[in-house]
């Protein structure tokens, strides 16, 4: 008697214990179903990943949020919501979205990016961009005479920057006086590069330079060698356009070797 007595307390203490660590896996009970506390954490997840703090105040707002959608879930199912063909539609939808972002993201956590591939990319790059830079100041009108005219005005004494402001139909530059800024003589179209180049430090170009813009009267500032971020500045960035570059080279793969009949 007394044996069975202590396996039956043994047995209702074990019970306890389970229910106990049953409840630790759980946020609430909602109308006799469990709601499981990895909604919780899940959510939780969802919120840090979007940069934001999870504090104490936003971990309970999640876990009412959690609570009230197994509630609304619940009565859902009641009337028989999830049984229509617009629900399975929708379903199936959602989970094609989570299945083909979690293959895009086990591809690129297997194929990350390495510090060889991203100090070749970042070779290439100066390589492409090295040499010279000019500030330049130009002054674009629509028509020659008008263009002639300015130089002319130029030549008189008249202050480049004053008749940028008033004349030049650029938008960009004209309000600060035709100021270009700092660039390489290649981001500018053809005809612009060509006069731009072959002017001396600080002289204007003497007739009008025509481009598909209009007409420029373009001075040359200055010149200086090109600079350029170094690799650790810009590491992140040409990591994540090669990560990029290797999910759509890898989605691309994927289309081609499909059989679509």
């Amino acid at each position: 008697m007394k044996k069975k007595l202590v396996s039956s307390i043994a047995m209702v203490a074990l019970m306890s214990s389970l229910s106990a660590v049953a409840d630790a896996q759980n946020v609430a009970v909602v109308n006799g179903k469990a709601v499981p506390l990895s909604r919780v954490e899940a959510l939780s997840q969802q919120v840090a990943r979007s940069g934001r703090q999870v504090t104490p105040e936003i971990q309970k707002q999640i876990k009412d949020e959690v609570i009230a959608r197994e509630v609304f879930m619940q009565e859902a199912q009641k009337m028989g919501l999830d049984a229509t063909e617009d629900f399975k539609t929708q379903m199936e939808l959602a989970r094609q979205t989570i299945l083909i972002r979690e293959l895009f993201a086990n591809y690129q956590k297997t194929h990350a990016v390495s510090d060889e591939e991203i100090k070749a990319e970042y070779d290439k790059f100066v390589a492409a961009n090295s040499g010279k830079e000019y500030r330049a100041r130009h002054i674009l009108v629509e028509k020659e005479a008008d263009a002639k005219a300015i130089i002319a005005q130029l030549k008189k004494g008249g202050k480049f920057e004053e008749i940028a402001k008033k004349s030049s139909k650029d938008p960009g530059s004209g309000a600060k006086g035709g100021d270009l800024d700092w660039a390489p003589a290649g981001n500018y179209v053809a005809e612009f590069s060509t006069a731009l180049t072959a002017l001396a430090k600080g002289k204007t170009t003497e007739t009008p330079v025509k481009s598909q813009f209009g007409y420029h009267i373009i001075r040359l500032d200055d010149v200086r060698d090109a600079q350029l971020p170094k690799l650790d500045d810009v590491k992140p960035q040409v990591a994540q356009q090669l990560q990029q570059q290797k999910l759509a080279k890898y989605q691309e793969e994927l289309r081609n070797k499909a059989k679509v009949e």
